[in-house]
């Protein structure tokens, strides 16, 4: 069975995302087409790579993800395909697979080359459609593009650590459904900081969480106090992703509010990890 994935800042309003599975259905038919976000903020890298990073592990090797986030092909946004732990990535070498990889090294990358071969006319994603169609039947990325070696480097949007490792400073990078703000800092960087330090977490002018929970209920039960006490109070955790997350228990970002609202969280935002003395 082939599996093509997408992630796009399309939306959902206009035609683009039904034309984009009208080209793979034709050009591969059979294929399960699943779609991950079409609701990526417009040309916003640090989400895409995230959504994507958040979910291909849920899906079988062999499956192809399709990225349709600043796309288009330009001097310094080449298409490129990837081979990384099994799975395939179609997208534009603009940093979003740089960030997904975190510079482990992929099986194999090719700077794609078909564009000559398409009808006059075609865009980012016929060719991504194309290529996507022909790995998804078995199809080998040499018949699509030349192999490279690396991939673009971005510098921004990456933790952090201070030189004497008492600090790690990170960002907002995604707010979901439940306005909850994921931070581009990963459990295993924090653990490979500590040492086994505690630490806090600061963010804003006055923003302050003394260290992670368990999960999103970890609080101190007993006869005087329930889970509903502790509705509304502010928390850190890491997400099923590995990534640190702060988040506001039970909230509800349409009656009273989450920890984007609540917190003055936005994108960008920076979030600082402080480490005690031992």
């Amino acid at each position: 069975m082939s599996i093509i994935t997408l992630t796009t800042d399309f939306g959902l309003c206009d035609h683009f995302v039904g034309a984009l599975k009208g080209k793979l259905v034709s050009g591969c038919e059979g294929a399960v087409i699943i779609d991950i976000s079409h609701n990526v903020d417009l040309f916003n890298i640090p989400q895409a790579a995230y959504i994507v990073g958040a979910s291909w592990r849920s899906f079988p090797a062999g499956t192809v993800h399709l990225i349709g986030v600043d796309a288009e092909l330009s001097k310094e946004n080449r298409h490129i395909a990837m081979l990384w732990n099994g799975h395939y990535f179609i997208c534009a070498d603009n940093g979003i697979l740089t960030l997904l990889t975190e510079n482990i090294l992929p099986e194999k990358i090719v700077e794609i080359n078909i564009h000559g071969r398409l009808p006059d006319g075609s865009g980012a994603m016929d060719v991504f459609a194309t290529v996507a169609c022909l790995l998804a039947k078995g199809g080998s990325l040499n018949v699509v593009g030349r192999e490279i070696a690396g991939l673009k480097h971005i510098l921004e949007m990456h933790p952090q650590v201070s030189t004497d490792k008492t600090s790690i400073k990170g960002n907002v990078i995604y707010i979901d459904h439940f306005g909850n703000c994921v931070i581009n800092i990963t459990q295993r960087l924090v653990k490979e900081v500590a040492k086994g330090r505690d630490f806090e977490i600061t963010f804003g002018t006055k923003g302050v969480i003394k260290g992670v929970k368990n999960g999103y209920s970890d609080f101190t039960l007993n006869e005087r106090f329930s889970l509903k006490d502790y509705e509304g109070e502010k928390l850190a955790v890491y997400n099923e992703s590995g990534y640190l997350e702060i988040a506001i228990f039970r909230s509800n970002p349409h009656t009273v509010g989450s920890a984007k609202t609540l917190l003055g969280l936005k994108y960008r935002d920076v979030v600082t990890i402080t480490f005690k003395a031992p």
